[in-house]
């Protein structure tokens, strides 16, 4: 178990399992493993291929989860090994929503996580990430502005 921020731990499938005490939240993203988390347990599954390219809006679902309780809740982000996809939602929650570029993001993460291993084209995904969270705010802006005119 890998603590990245004071919200935001990173483990494996085990830690999953069995969450250590003060984790309020876990977020798996291991396509192959399923867990039953306490009932108390604020849970989401959101399941990415091991070593796969992430869709874009299934990322960005990952991150907005997260968002949802961050700072509040500590949520445990898990996968089988915790260093590629669920490292690679981390990476992602920083640049989405802390504004961090890309490589400081795989770097803030890899200094609390040794070994992690950000998916295939994450960059490139993650970009289109923001494209859709611009996209989405500029239409909810649309829908917010006067009334037109009949």
């Amino acid at each position: 178990m890998h603590v990245i921020s004071d919200a935001l731990i990173l483990g494996n499938i085990d830690e999953a399992r069995n969450p250590m005490p003060g984790i309020a939240g876990l977020l798996l993203v291991a396509e192959e493993f399923s867990v039953e988390p306490p009932v108390w347990m604020d849970y989401e599954y959101i399941p990415f291929k091991e070593f796969s390219a992430v869709d874009p809006v299934r990322l960005d679902r990952a991150v907005s989860w997260l968002e949802a309780r961050a700072p509040g809740t500590r949520t445990l982000v898990c996968c089988r090994a915790g260093m590629g996809r669920s490292a690679s939602v981390l990476i992602a929650y920083f640049c989405c929503n802390q504004g961090l570029p890309y490589e400081e993001a795989v770097a803030f993460v890899k200094a609390r996580r040794p070994g992690a291993i950000p998916l295939p084209q994450l960059q490139e995904t993650i970009e289109n990430v923001l494209k859709l969270r611009s996209h989405r705010a500029s239409k909810k802006a649309g829908s917010t502005s006067a009334p037109h005119a009949l």
